[in-house]
């Protein structure tokens, strides 16, 4: 039976992200991809190829329980840490998957040996998610799964896995509003905001000020959740800031 997934993560792997020399193109495709989903991302990290610390973080999330998406490290060369790393986090061997090794020898032929073969050397226990693209998988084990560094063939696999593990309800999608409020200091807002977070549980607040242009402050205080809370939330603000005898304008809003 499918689970029903309302939030995930994504650890993203990679020195060439860390120093530079290429841009995360995984992060945005993630905000549009699982909002349109009701999905919420609940957290984002990025690791440079170091073993000690992929297994470390592997391990932690494992712990939390948290759905995760990794993207990057699975091919075969030396840089390459993200199978081992996820083998010594769930204290498993890495041993040869027999559906990799024929998927990888069906599309390499004699050329999988003796390099690209390694790409099937997955955790022990393991299961895989097919790439269309090119045919050698990525893996899952438990709530963690693997994916190349490649967008044109992780996103394709990342589809698979939702539609065939878990299941989302679009329909379920937070709203969201906001209001920009000048001549007001984020400090002061304080006490209003903690009333809006009591008054609608189901709501999440927040509130980005923005430093003094030309003397004048402002601050954007915006609201999230369920439609009918948001809208609800929203309208006992903007009363409580016309009490306050505070200006705001409407923000577009989601």
């Amino acid at each position: 039976m499918r689970r029903h997934l309302t939030r995930t993560g994504l650890l993203i792997v990679g020195d060439e992200l860390l120093l530079g020399r290429r841009s995360d193109k995984h992060f945005p495709r993630a905000l549009d991809f699982f909002s349109a989903r009701a999905v919420d991302l609940a957290w984002v990290f990025y690791v440079g190829d170091d073993h000690d610390l992929l297994v470390r973080q592997f391990k932690a999330i494992r712990d939390q329980g948290d759905v995760c998406f990794c993207f990057g490290g699975i091919g075969a060369t030396p840089d390459d840490r993200t199978r081992q790393a996820m083998a010594d986090a769930h204290d498993r061997p890495l041993s040869r998957h027999p559906e990799a090794v024929r998927l990888i020898e069906r599309q390499f032929g004699r050329e999988a040996y003796p390099k690209r073969i390694l790409m099937a050397e997955l955790p022990q226990g393991a299961s895989i998610i097919p790439n269309e693209y090119n045919n050698i998988p990525g893996f899952f084990l438990g709530d963690i799964y693997c994916l190349p560094g490649f967008p044109e063939m992780a996103w394709p696999m990342v589809e698979w896995v939702v539609s065939t593990q878990f299941s989302t309800d679009p329909s379920a999608r937070h709203g969201f509003a906001a209001v920009a409020v000048p001549d007001v200091r984020e400090s002061e807002l304080i006490d209003l905001l903690a009333e809006v977070q009591r008054c609608f549980p189901q709501v999440r607040v927040s509130s980005l000020p923005r430093f003094p242009a030309e003397g004048r402050w402002l601050v954007e205080l915006g609201v999230r959740g369920p439609h009918g809370q948001v809208s609800a939330a929203m309208e006992w603000m903007c009363r409580q800031l016309q009490q306050r005898g505070l200006r705001f304008d409407h923000l577009s809003g989601s």
